[in-house]
């Protein structure tokens, strides 16, 4: 029997490009995508996808060409997630959140061919485009096309390379190609963590496959959901709900802006079941001034991670009629990889034993073949006591393929058949997982990882700067942030107490993106070493958890809409991309 051959009908490779055909052959009239005034279909969303894919390939996009795409949640950063692999090709989505000069630094490391932008970040990729014309060759440009919001004038149409253009561009009788091999990449998406210059994680077909049939099997999430977009689709694509929600049928609900006036509103009007964010969310949704809130109905469904939530917190999200889900992951395993599955026999315990277990990180999901907590230096299973610490390893198809052009990073994350992810936990006796604490020095900020490395690097560039070191201090809205402990030098007078903490930060708001900024400054005489000269950098996390940052003093977040002129901005980008 075991000889038995491989044939068409039963050996198809996998790929998540299957959910988008089913929903249109079985929810064809059930609305696929809500943004503001603009409604799709499931048949109307894989016709879109479809002429989108054919019009790339009118491009001369070819098999694993990188495309970008710098934009919030809208229909057409989730319509991508299918277009541009049913083209052949592997999605890149950046994090809008980068600085002009990490943006660049992805786009020429990726090679990328087709450079989507949304017209609100257009200033910042025009910026990032002539850092990456000042550095590269002509050859190495993307082609640029900007995204505008379907819903607006058409007497602002722009140009000829205009996303909703570029869609009328494609064959409507396109039928895309099948997919030869599922381990195949699908998506390069980049890390933000854990050193100065950002690693590309390459997802294959197969393992975003598997990781989503995971999670809406593990989250338990019914056919039709109504899903709102309150994580960002570059974080791990949507932790893979870009393509979930297609495999349910579901209804996504996209929001360009995560305020809580927004997410209240939509949550009340769509009757919104499901939705996924960091804890930082839900200091959002709490702290919704009167005039922002509506009621809600029914229970929303929340599946949390990025940063281990308080279980005050959870006690207070879930009175609104929030119901919270834990979980764990990291850009390399596709997303969450743990999940705090929960258990009935936990209904008896009290509302605060039962936000404890949920704060924790709980247990592999479905499809992930194994995990761990070991001893690296013996490779063996730490006790299931709650208390021996050691790192997470993680085995399955929903790992990364490897660093995209870096086999000795990829090398390194893989020893003895496992990945290692570099978090240091303890199994519960009840063989849930937690994290005590993070071995790359990760500051996970509302979040976003923030490399202590880059931060430090940015800091010994000021010319006052002797040594610096950065540590996670506590933080009431966004859980922890950078904080930075800094032994300066003397300015040609020999005064060092003329340098204030304002100047170090006012120095790191013009060089780094807002959410890496460190939000408190220490001025020490000297950084703690050990005897061969390291920094004893848990000292300095003992230390700032002392420090108090009063959450009435954190300025409220503005808009991120950018009032520009679009058709010179765009005019201005397209320039570039041709020069």
């Amino acid at each position: 029997m075991d000889k038995l051959p491989k044939c068409q009908a039963n050996y198809v490779p996998l790929t998540p490009l299957t959910f988008l055909k089913r929903a249109a052959a079985v929810y064809a009239d059930r609305p696929s995508l809500i943004y503001e005034a603009t409604r799709f279909t499931w048949q109307h969303t894989y016709l879109r996808c479809c002429r989108l894919a054919s019009a790339l390939l009118s491009l001369n996009i070819l098999k694993n060409d990188v495309v970008s795409v710098l934009a919030p949640n809208i229909p057409a950063m989730y319509e991508m997630h299918f277009a541009v692999p049913m083209a052949g090709a592997v999605l890149n989505t950046i994090n809008t959140r980068l600085d002009s000069k990490t943006i660049a630094t992805i786009l020429r490391h990726s090679e990328a061919k087709v450079f989507f932008v949304d017209y609100e970040f257009v200033p910042l990729a025009r910026e990032a485009l002539r850092s990456l014309i000042a550095d590269s060759s002509e050859s190495s440009i993307p082609l640029v096309i900007v995204i505008d919001d379907i819903d607006r004038p058409t007497g602002v149409r722009l140009g000829k390379l205009e996303y909703e253009q570029l869609i009328h561009m494609g064959d409507p009788e396109f039928v895309p190609g099948e997919i030869e091999d599922e381990w195949d990449p699908i998506a390069l998406n980049y890390t933000s963590g854990t050193t100065s210059e950002p690693k590309g994680v390459v997802y294959s077909h197969r393992g975003a496959y598997l990781s989503t049939l995971s999670l809406i099997l593990g989250w338990e999430m019914g056919t039709e959901p109504v899903y709102l977009w309150s994580l960002p689709m570059f974080h791990c694509n949507g932790w893979t709900f870009t393509w979930g929600t297609a495999a349910r049928g579901g209804t996504n609900i996209c929001l360009r802006n995560t305020t809580a006036y927004d997410m209240y509103r939509n949550i009340s009007l769509h009757k919104v079941t499901h939705m996924c964010c960091a804890p930082i969310v839900f200091n959002i949704l709490l702290e919704a001034k009167p005039h922002e809130r509506r009621p809600i109905s029914s229970p929303v469904q929340v599946f949390t991670g990025g940063a281990p939530p308080p279980s005050s917190l959870l006690q207070k999200i879930e009175a609104l009629g929030f119901k919270v889900t834990h979980g764990y992951g990291l850009t390399e395993a596709t997303g969450p990889a743990l999940v705090c599955e929960w258990q009935v026999k936990w209904n008896k315990l009290t509302l605060d034993d039962q936000a404890k277990l949920k704060a924790r990180q709980g247990i592999s999901i479905l499809t992930l073949a194994d995990v761990d907590v070991k001893n690296i230096d013996t490779m063996r299973s730490v006790p299931h006591d709650g208390v021996t610490m050691g790192e997470i390893v993680l085995r399955g198809s929903g790992i990364m393929k490897g660093y995209f052009k870096d086999q000795q990073a990829t090398s390194k994350a893989f020893k003895n058949g496992w990945f290692f992810t570099g978090d240091v936990g303890v199994i519960h006796p009840d063989g849930y997982l937690e994290i005590k604490d993070r071995s790359k020095d990760v500051i996970i900020s509302g979040g976003e990882n923030i490399s202590s490395v880059e931060v430090e690097s940015v800091l010994y560039r000021h010319p006052r700067v002797l040594e610096a070191a950065v540590v996670a201090m506590p933080h009431p809205r966004w859980g922890e942030s950078p904080c930075a402990f800094i032994a300066v030098k003397p300015n040609p007078e020999g005064k060092k107490d003329d340098i204030k903490e304002t100047d170090i930060i006012s120095y790191c708001r013009r060089n780094l993106p807002h959410f890496m900024v460190p939000k408190k400054v220490a001025f020490v005489e000297q950084l703690p070493k050990t005897s061969t000269g390291k920094i004893q950098k848990f000292q300095l996390r003992t230390e700032a958890k002392t420090f108090v940052i009063s959450d009435e003093n954190i300025p409220q977040k503005k808009s991120s809409q950018v009032n520009v002129k679009i058709p010179q901005a765009h005019e201005q980008i397209l320039a570039l991309s041709r020069l």
